[in-house]
C-alpha cells in the first residue's frame, strides 16, 4: 500500500478480518487504523464486526458446573486408584 490517500473503502473492507485478526503489519495496520477513523461508513463496518465478535466470544463461554467437574474428579481418583492395585497397572 502507498500512501493513506490511496486506501479506498474496497481495500479497507477487504482486509478488515485480518486488521481484526491482528494479522497485519504495523505498517498496514496503521493505514487501515488511519482510513478506519476517517470514513464513516467503514467504520462502521468495522464497529459492526468487532461487537459481533465480542458476543460470539462471549457466548461461547460456558461455565462448567461443580457438580461436573466434582464427578470428574471421582472418576479419575476410582480410575487411579483401579490402575494402583496390584496386577491393574
Amino acid at each position: 500500500m502507498a500512501d493513506d490517500d490511496e486506501i479506498d473503502c474496497d481495500r479497507a473492507l477487504i482486509v478488515l478480518y485480518q486488521f481484526l485478526d491482528g494479522e497485519l503489519t504495523i505498517e498496514r495496520r496503521e493505514r487501515i487504523e488511519s482510513h478506519l477513523y476517517r470514513c464513516q461508513h467503514c467504520f462502521a463496518s468495522y464497529d459492526f464486526e468487532q461487537e459481533l465478535r465480542f458476543v460470539v466470544r462471549s457466548r461461547l463461554q460456558t461455565e462448567i458446573p461443580k457438580s461436573l467437574i466434582e464427578r470428574i474428579s471421582m472418576l479419575l481418583e476410582r480410575e487411579a486408584l483401579f490402575i494402583d492395585t496390584p496386577g491393574h497397572g
